[in-house]
């Protein structure tokens, strides 16, 4: 995937990053906070390589932690937006900053598989096009969306808390 660099050269570091990583450039949290750093992946969905709706690749690490539960979802081309990131849009801003890999294998990489999963069992024309219509909104309008993690329904979130656990 083509991306903009949004770190320091060399920076090491957890395959995670939360809002305030100092491993990121002034220009590179910029482009993170604005998502302008997903720009470059069209040309991956221009080449084919990508959709523009799909399961968000995951880090190679998170995979083979539970290769099981990832086999559905890495059947199906990878995509720039898709439910789980609109589940998860402000994911660096939720992460427990005690200890960020372990609440994300807890906590949100079960509900972003369960979320995936749906995509992958009820993908159509017409949910990848609510999906980029829920993304716009997202991106454009700056609302937060929720997905509800059973039918994958999409509305605004009415709690102005960022915390996407329990849903509406």
């Amino acid at each position: 995937m083509l991306k903009f660099r949004k770190m320091h050269d060399g920076a090491q570091g957890p395959a995670l990053t939360a809002a305030n990583d100092d491993r990121f450039t002034r220009m590179g949290r910029f482009l993170a906070r604005t998502k302008l750093d997903e720009v470059p992946q069209l040309w991956n969905v221009l080449r084919g390589e990508m959709s523009l709706v799909g399961p968000r690749p995951e880090d190679p690490s998170f995979v083979r932690l539970q290769p099981e539960d990832f086999e559905p979802i890495l059947q199906v081309k990878p995509g720039i937006t898709g439910l789980s990131q609109l589940a998860f849009a402000r994911e660096s801003q939720i992460l427990d900053a005690a200890d960020p890999s372990k609440h994300y294998l807890e906590r949100l990489l079960p509900q972003k598989l369960r979320i995936d999963r749906i995509y992958v069992e009820r993908r159509s024309f017409l949910l990848d096009a609510r999906i980029l219509g829920w993304t716009a909104v997202a991106v454009f309008l700056r609302q937060h969306v929720a997905v509800h993690r059973d039918t994958g329904r999409l509305n605004v979130r009415r709690r102005p808390n960022l915390h996407p656990l329990p849903l509406d």
